[in-house]
């Protein structure tokens, strides 16, 4: 008692009041009120001021942020603390920092620690030892519990028999056992993910394909009746988690996430929840209840979803993306070991462009490697075709069993919600019929609660309803042959209009595993290694310098190479235009275009006279030599009297100066020029025939 002086009772003092997790602040009742009993030891002690500090209750004392105790150290700095009230070392600190940080602002200040045992001057070098020997007690105690209880679960983890939560789709058997719901739409619910998920092959495909369905899933819910569950529309981590826990695949795993320290502001601050490796679980026990799936099928689901991982991985493909570049994530360059991106361009942007720029983002180095996708997609296309032709069939009739039970997965869950529903119904309806009746407020709230219940039964057997009118009609004979005709034509099936792109990566994917490509000088060498580590070279052939898909035609070229000697760019464009000749792009044809074909195939442009050099004269100025017209020359050349040439029809005729000086050509040229008319009457003028 002589340790309190007047100067540390015209302080307040300050009761500290702290409780680890709030489980204990729920429960551990008289802790609690033998910490504020603390206030009333003060008062005894002669303290007329005494202040409770009670703002850490359920906060942990090993060192995360304590807003009360960091309260209770600015009070102790502007000395308004003449004494701290703790029932132990314990509720102050669990850490020496913050224990040792207390009693050195204490003891610059005067302040005096009291606890059940005694009171403390920490200025007094036997009370500062006593009491640093409490804190160390209080940290080694903690460290004690922890290990204790930690090395306790993981021994039961190691036998399988700790569950401190139950995923949905489980229920605890016994305290060491769990097995399935025996809801049967909980079960055919999560079942129908991992089925949907095998066809889909990505979370995010089944999670839309839900979203549009408007098919719930099941969810755990804790309140004042304990553990319940709740139907709703599924969100991607949902979906996520349920894919990638292994307690459905029938496993025990134990271990699976961990815990991070960082310091923030001086402070320790524990992050949780970080995924680990497979190969660091704690525990994993296989085969160790019933699954949903089998290991085998686990397995291959935790390979699809990394390889749809975009960018998370050296040797991840990528989910599949729009676009018509089939090979996408699955190229690999066979110079540098990165994998080949995709460009797109063109007016639609459908022109697919492979290429190998790692070095160039990451380095600053030169891009690698780079080259065109349409003849290369074609070639895989072809291999894939060769190895699928043998299937054919059996795709036929998997299509025609998938087209028949398409409509039955939302029917039946919609069946099983329904019945449900009904049951939620007559629940609330026995609920109303065992209330008094006279008890109005209890019963017009159960009345409500039944006709909530019948409006659910109401609105699912609607939804039933609408599922069976507009449910598949069976294939007709004539679609069924269809069918089996497309199946024995696997090419015929890839290249139809109702195979979209997607579809086809999703195929080659199911195929191959990786591409390994090299470019040559001519060529583009491949090695496609297989699902089965099965591995197939292949050489395509690769574009020259200038060489594009929309080249115009072989005999579009040699046309404009003959009529460039012949007339100029315009009349060249007329004359392709007249013959249904079509660019490269299928476009007509401009004088620009044919000046544009002629630059490109380094064909020379007409020059006037030219002709005239060659000896060579058109149709109009051979009908002027021989006084003819045009349309009697022509018959000439049709009655091969006078030689001539035509490249194309609509080209002008080719024909040579001097074979219009040959004595047959005279002859018939003046045996058909006009001559007098076979009149006697002197009146009628004779009209010279000349051309201007």
């Amino acid at each position: 008692m002589t340790k309190i002086t007047p100067e540390h009772l015209a302080r307040g003092a300050f009761v500290y009041v702290r409780q680890s997790t709030n489980d204990q602040v729920l429960n551990n009742h008289e802790s609690r009120r033998r910490q504020y009993g603390l206030v009333d030891r003060a008062r005894t002690l002669g303290w007329a001021a005494v202040e409770v500090i009670d703002d850490d209750l359920g906060r942990s004392g090993s060192g995360i942020a304590r807003p009360g105790f960091e309260k209770l150290l600015a009070a102790i700095c502007e000395g308004r603390v003449g004494a701290v009230v703790s029932i132990e070392a314990s509720r102050l600190a669990r850490n020496g920092r913050d224990w040792h940080t207390l009693l050195e602002f204490c003891g610059l200040v005067g302040t005096l620690i009291v606890d059940e045992d005694g009171i403390y001057d920490p200025r007094h070098p036997n009370d500062r030892l006593l009491l640093g020997m409490k804190g160390t007690m209080s940290e080694m105690e903690l460290s004690l519990f922890r290990q204790r209880s930690l090395e306790a679960l993981k021994q039961k983890a190691r036998r399988g028999e700790l569950f401190l939560t139950v995923a949905i789709g489980y229920l605890k058997a016994a305290h060491d056992r769990i097995e399935k719901d025996p809801d049967r739409r909980v079960q055919e619910a999560i079942a129908l993910v991992f089925a949907k998920f095998g066809e889909l092959q990505t979370v995010r495909q089944v999670h839309l394909w839900m979203r549009q369905e408007r098919l719930p899933l099941p969810a755990t819910e804790y309140g004042p009746e304990g553990r319940k569950v709740v139907w709703k529309l599924p969100v991607y981590n949902t979906l996520h988690h349920l894919l990638t826990n292994p307690i459905y695949a029938g496993a025990y795993a134990f271990g699976r996430t961990g815990s991070r320290i960082t310091i923030e502001a001086g402070r320790k601050r524990i992050v949780r929840g970080f995924r680990k490796d497979r190969s660091t679980w704690d525990v994993l026990i296989r085969d160790h209840h019933e699954g949903y799936i089998g290991w085998a099928e686990f397995e291959r689901n935790q390979r699809l979803i990394s390889d749809n991982a975009n960018g998370k991985s050296f040797l991840s493909r990528g989910s599949i993306r729009r676009g018509e570049a089939l090979l996408a994530g699955l190229l690999r360059c066979g110079h540098c070991g990165r994998k080949l991106h995709v460009a797109y361009s063109g007016k639609n942007g459908s022109a697919g462009r492979y290429h190998c720029r790692g070095g160039h983002f990451n380095h600053g180095g030169d891009p690698c490697i780079s080259f065109g996708g349409m003849r290369i997609d074609r070639a895989v296309g072809a291999e894939v075709i060769e190895r699928l032709q043998p299937l054919g069939i059996e795709a036929a009739l998997g299509a025609m069993e998938a087209r028949r039970g398409e409509s039955e997965e939302k029917r039946r869950q919609v069946e099983l919600a329904l019945e449900q529903a009904r049951y939620e119904a007559a629940r609330a309806r026995r609920q109303y019929d065992a209330v008094d009746p006279d008890n109005r407020l209890v019963a017009a709230e159960l009345e409500q609660r039944w006709n909530e219940r019948l409006l659910a039964a109401r609105v699912l057997e609607d939804e039933r309803d609408a599922l069976a009118a507009s449910s598949h009609t069976p294939l007709t004979q004539a679609e069924r042959e269809r069918l089996l005709a497309l199946g024995a034509d696997v090419e015929g099936a890839w290249y139809s209009p109702g195979a979209t792109p997607a579809t086809r990566k999703r195929i080659i994917r199911t195929l191959i595993e990786e591409i390994v490509v090299r470019v040559e000088d001519d060529a583009l060498c491949l090695v496609i290694r297989w699902v089965g580590d099965d591995h197939t070279p292949l050489r395509v052939r690769k574009n020259r310098a200038g060489q594009h898909r929309w080249s115009a035609d072989a005999d579009v070229v040699e046309l404009v190479t003959v009529l460039a000697r012949q007339v100029p760019d315009k009349a060249i464009a007329a004359i392709l235009n007249r013959s249904r000749k079509a660019t490269g792009r299928g476009n007509g044809w401009t004088r620009s275009r044919v000046s544009s074909l002629r630059n490109h195939r380094a064909i020379p442009a007409y020059r006037e006279g030219e002709r005239a050099e060659r000896g060579e004269v058109t149709l109009e100025e051979a009908a002027g030599v021989l006084n003819l017209s045009e349309a009697t020359v022509r018959r000439l050349i049709q009655e091969k009297v006078l030689p001539a040439t035509q490249y194309c029809k609509g080209a002008p005729w080719v024909i040579r100066a001097a074979d219009l000086e040959g004595e047959a050509v005279k002859r018939a040229a003046d045996a058909r020029r006009l001559r007098h008319p076979p009149s006697g009457d002197q009146r009628q003028n004779t009209l010279a025939f000349q051309r201007d």
